[in-house]
């Protein structure tokens, strides 16, 4: 395990993509950097101002996610030194833990010895994040369409294809944090026949238009029942946005796992021009302070560099 550092660079990603809950991801080309090695003692180095306010001991995420593969791989678990940095904002839907989830196990298994597979990695983030969704979009780029595995252990049944060639997200990150639980709380126990029914629908054409890059059929199957209704009354503008981003430039709307930030996709600069001066409208109709982003989709997934001491 001695004489090599590590450096591991991760997509973020967003999840659900409006109806296909806990089952669809992308991948998109803003990126996480997690360098590991083994030392004499346990340091963690955060770099930059999306990290701040995150441990830098043992209890960090990091850490306790390479420690248990150590574990899990029958090693002693060493002492590391860890330095992470990142683009993408911390609780703000667009996969910063999951990302931080893959890049440690990806680090951690290759200091190891590349005890496990990826796919075998795969398996054990979805466990660790709960759904399959982020974690195979980062893991793998590109989308991922996933589900949970019958039993725990069982590799996790996914498939995953290119993004439609062209497709350009406008990202809208408000200025305020959303933890993933209190966005989960929010959504209720039963859903009726009605709401399942259409949700199953409306995720099935949406995988098959990404797939056929069927663009014109996005903005009515990404609509949905399952969370976004309920995850409204967080995210001031949301619905706004999801019900009219379509008529002012958007191929279809999102918001982008549990929030705050909504995704609008699109293809030409023209609607590009178009939707800036929409969200814009509607932010600051709310009182809402934002910045934007415009990403591409990532179609590499995780990538690891080895440096030999």
């Amino acid at each position: 395990m001695s004489g090599q550092r590590v450096k591991v660079t991760i997509p973020a990603s967003t999840a659900n993509l409006g109806p296909g809950f806990d089952a669809l991801g992308m991948a998109f080309q803003l990126y996480s950097v997690v360098e590991m090695e083994v030392s004499e003692r346990t340091t963690v180095e955060l770099v930059g101002k999306e990290l701040e306010g995150t441990p830098a001991d043992k209890s960090n995420l990091l850490y306790q996610v390479a420690a248990g593969l150590f574990a899990e791989a029958g090693l002693a678990v060493p002492e590391l030194a860890i330095r992470a940095s990142s683009d993408a904002p911390l609780t703000r839907g667009l996969g910063s833990s999951a990302a931080a989830i893959v890049g440690a196990l990806v680090a951690a298994n290759q200091l190891a010895g590349e005890p496990f597979t990826r796919e075998e990695l795969f398996a054990r983030a979805t466990a660790m994040e709960g759904h399959p969704d982020n974690v195979g979009a980062s893991m793998f780029g590109g989308i991922i369409v996933a589900t949970m595995p019958e039993k725990a252990g069982e590799p996790v049944p996914y498939v995953r294809f290119a993004p439609p060639a062209g497709l350009q997200t406008l990202v809208v990150i408000p200025d305020f944090m959303l933890e993933t639980q209190k966005a989960r709380n929010v959504l209720p126990q039963v859903y009726s026949k009605e709401d399942v029914v259409y949700n199953v629908g409306h995720s099935s054409l949406l995988v098959a238009a990404l797939a056929q890059g069927r663009l014109d059929l996005m903005g009515r199957a990404m609509s949905d029942r399952l969370h976004q209704p309920y995850r409204a009354k967080l995210v001031p503008g949301l619905n706004e946005i999801l019900d009219k981003a379509t008529e002012h430039g958007a191929v279809g709307a999102a918001l982008s796992g549990a929030g705050p930030t909504i995704l609008c996709f699109f293809s030409t600069a023209e609607e590009e021009g178009r939707l800036r001066a929409f969200v814009d409208s509607v932010m600051n109709g709310h009182g809402i302070t934002y910045r934007v982003m415009i990403l591409q989709p990532d179609e590499n997934g995780v990538q690891v560099e080895i440096h030999q001491r």
